[in-house]
C-alpha cells in the first residue's frame, strides 16, 4: 500500500495505518537489530577462545536461548572450526572375545562405578602418535592418559596406572575389543585392583559412545599436530588440550565442565554427610 500523498500522515500511527501495518513493527526490526548485533559481538567473543563451540555451548555460556543464538549465527553467517579428519592405519582382523559388555543398560549413579577407555591416532610428521585416555563415565572426566609411539597393552596399561594414582580403582573397565585391551598383561593389572573388564560387540563402537565423543571433540578442538617440532611440545599440547576439557569446557550433557561438575556433587556429598553426623550428635545428646 502506497502512502495516501495528498493527506500525509500526522504520526507513526496514521503511517503503519496507511501502509497496513501494525504501530509497533515501525520499532521492531532497528531494536531486533541492535540486539542482534550485540549478541553477535558477544558470540564471537566466545568463538574466540572456544573455536569449535556449536551453538548450544554458546547459549548455555551466555545463557542466552540456544534458538536464539543459532538464529544469530546463520544471520551472520558465524560457524564453529569444522572437524578435523585423521587419517587411521587399516584395523587388524582379530576373533571377536567372550568378555561381555557390563555397562550396557547400567545406570551409572556415582564416581568410579564405570570407566571407559580408547585410544587415537594423532598424525605427526609422517608418522603417528598414540594418545590413550580413562574417561570417568559420571563425571565425564578424562582422569588418565598416556602418549606413546607405539599402540600396544603398555599404552593402555599407562593410561590406566596414570588414572589410579589420583582415583579409586573403578569398578568396571570398558573398552573396545582392541588387542592392546585383549592382551593378558592388560587383564592381569585390571584383576590386580578388582576391576571388571567389559567390552563392546566386535563392529559396534557406538557401545562406546563416550569415548568416540570424546575424540571426536578432541580431534575438533586440537591443533594441527604438525605445528609442533618436537615431540615434548606435542605431549605438552595434548595435556593442555585435556585440561582445557577438563576444566574449562562446556560439557554439553553437563552444562559445565567436567571437573567443576565432579567438584559440586563432592560438595554436596560433603554437606549431606555433615548434617547426617550432626543428626547423630543430636541424637546421642538427646539420649545422654
Amino acid at each position: 500500500m502506497k502512502i495516501n500523498e495528498h493527506a500525509p500522515p500526522k504520526n507513526k500511527k496514521e503511517l503503519a495505518f496507511q501502509l497496513g501495518i501494525s504501530r509497533q513493527s515501525l520499532y521492531y526490526k532497528p531494536k531486533l537489530r541492535d540486539k542482534d548485533l550485540k549478541l553477535k559481538a558477544e558470540i564471537e567473543r566466545i568463538m574466540l577462545e572456544h573455536k569449535a563451540y556449536g551453538h548450544r555451548r554458546i547459549a548455555i555460556t551466555l545463557n542466552v536461548n540456544k534458538k536464539r543464538v543459532l538464529r544469530v549465527m546463520k544471520l551472520f553467517n558465524l560457524k564453529p572450526k569444522k572437524r578435523r579428519k585423521w587419517t587411521k592405519p587399516g584395523d587388524i582382523k582379530q576373533k571377536a572375545t567372550d568378555i561381555p559388555n557390563l555397562i550396557a543398560g547400567m545406570i551409572v549413579n556415582s564416581k568410579n562405578e564405570a570407566w571407559v577407555s580408547d585410544f587415537t591416532y594423532i598424525p605427526y610428521h609422517g608418522r603417528f602418535v598414540y594418545l590413550a585416555t580413562i574417561e570417568d563415565i559420571y563425571t565425564r572426566e578424562a582422569i588418565g592418559w598416556d602418549v606413546s609411539l607405539r599402540h600396544n597393552a603398555e599404552l593402555v596399561m599407562q593410561a590406566l596406572l596414570n588414572a589410579l594414582k589420583k582415583n579409586k580403582a573403578g569398578a568396571v573397565a570398558h573398552s573396545d575389543q582392541g588387542s592392546e585391551y585383549k592382551s593378558k598383561a592388560y587383564a592381569n593389572l585390571l584383576e590386580s585392583f578388582n576391576i571388571k573388564q567389559s567390552m563392546f560387540l566386535k563392529g559396534s563402537p557406538w557401545q562406546n559412545g563416550y569415548q568416540e565423543s570424546f575424540y571426536s571433540n578432541f580431534k575438533l578442538e586440537f591443533d594441527n599436530p604438525g605445528q609442533y617440532d618436537t615431540l615434548g611440545e606435542l605431549v605438552e599440547a595434548i595435556a593442555h588440550q585435556i585440561y582445557y576439557y577438563n576444566n574449562e569446557r562446556i560439557h554439553t550433557a553437563l552444562k559445565c565442565p567436567p571437573t567443576i561438575f565432579r567438584k559440586r556433587i563432592e560438595q554436596r556429598i560433603a554437606k549431606v554427610e555433615l548434617n547426617t553426623l550432626k543428626s547423630k550428635q543430636i541424637r546421642k545428646g538427646l539420649c545422654v
